[in-house]
């Protein structure tokens, strides 16, 4: 088949990329590089299924080519960039994946929306099923982000409904692994690259705010069963075990042999309390549940960033 993938250089992009030019696909990879890696596609540089287009998914686009899967990944998902840029943000959600879509409609490709837990906000139902409809505060610092990914799932079912066109939608909760960027802002990045660095580790609130943390393989392998499925429902995807920021905090400076200490800095707000899938819809269409353990993720995790860093 011949794939789109925009945000394609990103984390979870270049993994996916590596695993569907695996496969024997041709991979169209866009990314502006706003907030990908662009270390992270170099070694897929020079395959012939492989091709990079540099591009900015909110802005309009044409391709000429035949497209089967459309995998619209491109998005500023770290609080650190979504903070900083909340109007990027939004035109990334709401106009890239009006762009993805008009280009599946187009070219009569199934289309795949990457959302995410962000859409149950701080929720007040755990664990949280598809069908929870979220607290999410419209106005506040992560409304950008939080009410874009809201708005993307509404945009693609609406083409879904007036336009026939075949989608797929996964709500992606916390995921980690290798080809994360050191400087994302995410909470287990921060701790390695804190940890490698003999700095404070720092650990928002009182750390009891609990995350559920899934390996960026395991993930992929859900992402694809998802795309192959039968499902248009949003399907949540990742690891049920939950474990707190103190928990967490404890393993890196024990994985990592770090001389680290923890600070606590403050809360941020509308910080989510609890975050944990109920993946039973997963479970259940797509035979999927996570196989890498936390502290065998984090091994490799830390390998790559002594690598990088």
């Amino acid at each position: 088949m011949n794939i789109l993938i925009t945000g394609g250089a990103g984390f979870l992009g270049s993994h996916l990329s590596e695993r569907l030019l695996k496969d024997g696909h041709f991979v169209l990879c866009l990314d502006n590089f706003s907030t990908g890696f662009k270390q992270n596609i170099e070694p897929l540089i020079s395959r012939p299924n492989f091709k990079f287009l540099e591009h900015d998914i909110s802005k309009p686009l044409t391709i000429e080519r035949e497209l089967h899967w459309i995998f619209h990944l491109a998005s500023l998902a770290s609080p650190k960039h979504y903070l900083k840029n909340p109007i990027k943000t939004l035109k990334s959600g709401l106009l890239g994946t009006y762009n993805c879509l008009g280009i599946a409609k187009a070219k009569n490709a199934k289309f795949f929306l990457s959302s995410t837990s962000e859409v149950y906000g701080d929720p007040q139902v755990h664990p949280q099923p598809e069908d929870y409809w979220g607290n999410v505060n419209p106005i506040g610092v992560r409304g950008c982000y939080d009410e874009s990914k809201r708005g993307a799932e509404a945009i693609t079912y609406a083409y879904m409904r007036q336009h026939n066109v075949n989608i797929r939608v996964v709500r992606i909760f916390n995921t980690y692994g290798p080809n994360m960027h050191p400087d994302d802002g995410r909470v287990i990045s921060n701790f390695i690259v804190q940890a490698l660095r003999n700095q404070d580790l720092t650990v928002c609130g009182d750390g009891s705010q609990t995350r559920s943390f899934c390996y960026a393989g395991d993930l992929i392998e859900g992402i694809i069963a998802a795309m192959s499925s039968d499902c248009s429902l949003p399907i949540n995807l990742g690891n049920p075990k939950e474990v707190s920021m103190n928990h967490l905090a404890k393993l890196i400076l024990k994985l990592t042999g770090s001389k680290s200490k923890i600070k606590y800095i403050d809360l941020p707000e509308d910080d989510p309390k609890k975050r944990q899938p109920d993946t039973n819809r997963a479970k259940k269409i797509l035979n999927w549940y996570p196989q890498v353990s936390l502290e065998q993720g984090l091994i490799k995790t830390i390998t790559y960033f002594k690598k990088i860093i």
